[in-house]
């Protein structure tokens, strides 16, 4: 269930979409141009559902660009330090709000939800507490306490919690931090309890990186978070970081993951989204990065539980990347000089084939909006190049009969067939019936050109000949 703060920012800015798309639509009416044609994030995220977020550094507030861009392409924003615990409470008893206060403010003028993080944290704890000596009840209270006092202040006003902040080790076992050695998992369940009383309406997290796929270290989040629903500890939802490298992301994997978490019944959330990359960037970089943000959209947009993908900054001037990996960066969508990047386009592009951010004119075939605009006559050939027992590599041709901008291919796979990666399109899969929409490199294509992508299955291979639809219109056999 959604809380009231949440449902109020959705009302505004569902309001502020219909406005935009009247407005646009007048304008495509008198002079063919528009703000139509260049929506925000915000606005192509908002009709599916789902928000889009970033994290917020709070020194870049006061840079205009910085702040004119986290306003207007997010609805949700994320506190990168100033609600951590070393900035809350730097001494003991002692509390700092100006930072957690400032971004509230910040989301409340600009109609964004707030997701709050973190509060129970191996990391960037106050000297006070790392260093300090406690017996275990005592270690206990001090978190029950600071969890209950943070969110409590900031009751109604941040609308998720990450509660607790990468509590596992690479293999799936639990993290030895401060709180594990003295008090056990317990400690988990009873931070989610002191948040959960503290605020009932807000949503609860845990989160974590490298939890993408499914590997030990989801596997032992995945045995937590069963056995914390089944001891009815209120946990709402899970959060993946997604800190990926470039040339290296497989969207259907982290769909699949993100899907196995989402049939426990929770929300699921891609929380820090940045994909960075070996220094000096270049064009074929670029655009690799660019079908790696696509491919982690599509994963979140193809599950149903999925609500929403923040990013782990806006420039690439400003990311936390170089300074951790050395020699490695721009993994924001927007680059040193807050220009986006193709992995803005790609962002964009996905959430547009999702079924968002269609202010233009519905009946207007050439409005960016339209997921489907008229294809003309196409043909397709769909080869399977290599089978073996439980999997099969596919390519797939198309030629179109009209200019495009934008499309989008659909096939069914036999029964227990399963897509396991695929290459120049964003890929989706619901049943048999598989979804693949133009990269952001490849979307425009004119009449009588092709398009061309591929995929691997699992569980089974392909079968050549298997016909396809363009935009909605079955191709003919080529």
């Amino acid at each position: 269930m959604r809380s009231h703060r949440e449902r109020t920012v959705r009302r505004l800015a569902r309001a502020a979409v219909a406005a935009s798309a009247a407005v646009a639509t007048l304008t495509f009416g008198m002079a063919g141009t528009g703000q139509a044609a260049n929506p925000t994030l915000r606005e192509v995220a908002e009709p599916t559902g789902r928000f889009i977020g970033t994290a917020i550094n709070d020194s870049l507030l006061s840079n205009g660009t910085y702040s004119t861009i986290a306003s207007t392409e997010f609805d949700s924003v994320t506190a990168e330090n100033v609600m951590k615990w070393e900035s809350v409470e730097p001494q003991r008893g002692q509390y700092n709000w100006a930072g957690g206060d400032r971004l509230v403010r910040f989301a409340q003028q600009n109609d964004q939800l707030v997701y709050g993080h973190t509060l129970v944290w191996h990391s960037q704890m106050p000297d006070w507490l790392e260093n300090g000596s406690f017996s275990n009840s005592e270690l206990r209270t001090i978190m029950t306490n600071h969890v209950t006092t943070q969110v409590g202040r900031y009751r109604g006003d941040v609308q998720r919690w990450d509660v607790v902040n990468e509590a596992f080790n690479e293999d799936g076992s639990f993290r030895q931090s401060k709180f594990y050695q003295q008090l056990g998992s317990s400690y988990i369940a009873d931070a989610f309890r002191a948040a959960r009383a503290a605020d009932p309406n807000a949503k609860l997290f845990i989160n974590d990186y490298n939890t993408e796929l499914d590997n030990a270290k989801s596997d032992g989040l995945y045995r937590l978070v069963s056995d914390l629903l089944a001891q009815g500890v209120p946990i709402d939802g899970v959060g993946f970081q997604n800190h990926l490298i470039v040339g290296n992301v497989n969207g259907p994997a982290i769909r699949q993951n993100l899907q196995r978490f989402a049939d426990l019944g929770l929300e699921v959330v891609i929380t820090e989204l940045d994909i960075r990359m070996q220094m000096p960037a270049d064009g074929s970089k670029l655009q690799q990065q660019a079908r790696d943000y696509r491919a982690v959209a599509d994963a979140c947009l193809a599950v149903a539980r999925c609500s929403g993908i923040t990013v782990w900054g806006i420039s690439d001037r400003d990311s936390w990347v170089p300074d951790v990996f050395q020699g490695q960066g721009a993994a924001c969508p927007w680059d040193d000089n807050y220009r986006p990047k193709p992995a803005y386009d790609a962002l964009r592009d996905a959430f547009i084939a999702a079924g968002g951010g269609d202010p233009g004119d519905p009946d207007d075939p050439d409005d960016p909006g339209d997921p489907d605009p008229p294809t003309g006559d196409c043909s397709a050939t769909f080869t399977v190049s290599n089978r073996w027992a439980t999997g099969s590599v596919v390519s797939v041709t198309i030629r179109t009969g009209a200019a495009l901008n934008g499309w989008r291919a659909q096939f069914d796979l036999p029964a227990g067939v399963s897509l396991a990666n695929g290459w120049n399109g964003g890929f989706s899969q619901s049943g048999s019936t598989v979804t693949v929409t133009n990269a952001a490199y490849n979307g425009t294509v004119p009449a009588g050109g092709t398009i061309s992508f591929g995929f691997q299955t699992g569980g089974g291979a392909a079968q050549d000949g298997t016909r396809v639809s363009l935009g909605g219109q079955e191709c003919a056999a080529g």
